[in-house]
């Protein structure tokens, strides 16, 4: 989305042209971390400090590791936050980004993680390069990732050969700029973070674009997590009233009591139970 300004100053005017981004990028300047580091200058953090207009590998703006079977790099967020998407440049060499660019071939295969631990496994993996080639792979890439989490994790490895053609024999961090785009604050979503989630959501996520929840707490449901509808109650509203209420098929959303008693013949707060057995039972 571009803005436009119109400057008008002693006789000449200047167009400007503004980049308006509607999220906000949640990674800049955070804690970062990689596997190992190829010198002291190309440090995890050279990949959120905002600058990348050298894309060589060693022009202190980018955040390199030595090649391996994997190569990680993580941002801490500072908390949980509210992605949707992952903007990911990778080193050029200052050179032209096409098949015959040797970095291509150290990128392939890449994928990125949400985890609100900085263990990937106890996230969900939200990209894995699987088809992408020499000629194919965009830089930068984005990748839409709608996910909450506290840790967005990069990833690639060169471990289960043998790969695709054109796949470097080694995996690197060689990582310009990650610039990680969501809601700063928790519980709201759309463009400008300005709607607020449903006040039903489990824990209080929604998804970031539409705002339909995730989960829904105990007597909700739906994608908006509304009341249980008439004659349900429990988990998920996956429960029926009972029939032998005194009011049939109406009941406590949260418990499943019935409201207004039993019907003849019939106990309990459920109305569950037959008074002719308990009568029966009491006899014997």
């Amino acid at each position: 989305m571009t803005g436009m300004v119109l400057l008008v100053c002693c006789g000449w005017t200047v167009l400007l042209c503004l980049s308006v981004q509607a999220y906000e990028n949640l990674a800049f300047y955070k804690p970062a971390w990689q596997s190992d580091t190829a010198v002291s200058y190309t440090g995890a953090e050279r990949a959120v400090d905002g600058e990348y207009t050298d894309l060589g590998v060693y022009g202190g703006q980018c955040a390199v590791s030595y090649g391996g079977q994997t190569a990680e790099w993580r941002v801490d967020l500072g908390g949980v936050k509210y992605i949707h998407h992952v903007l990911i440049q990778y080193a050029t060499g200052n050179k032209v980004w096409d098949e015959n660019n040797p970095f291509t071939s150290y990128f392939l295969g890449l994928s990125v993680y949400i985890s609100n631990t900085t263990n990937k496994e106890d996230g969900v993996l939200c990209f894995r390069d699987t088809n992408y080639t020499k000629a194919t792979i965009p830089n930068p890439v984005n990748i839409t990732c709608p996910y909450h989490g506290r840790y967005v994790i990069y990833y690639n490895n060169r471990t289960h050969p043998p790969y695709p053609e054109g796949y470097g024999d080694d995996a690197w961090n060689v990582l310009c700029e990650v610039e990680v785009y969501g809601c700063p604050s928790p519980g709201y979503y759309g463009e400008n973070c300005s709607l607020e989630c449903p006040q039903n959501c489990q824990d209080g996520y929604c998804d970031i674009v539409n705002g339909t929840c995730f989960g829904c707490a105990y007597r909700y449901i739906g994608p908006r997590c509304q009341d249980c509808p008439e004659g349900l109650f429990g988990r998920n509203c996956s429960q029926n009233c009972s029939m032998t209420c005194g009011d049939p098929g109406r009941c406590d959303i949260m418990t499943g009591h019935c409201n207004g008693g039993c019907q003849v013949g019939w106990t309990g707060a459920k109305c569950e139970k037959a008074f002719c057995c308990l009568v029966n039972i009491e006899l014997t």
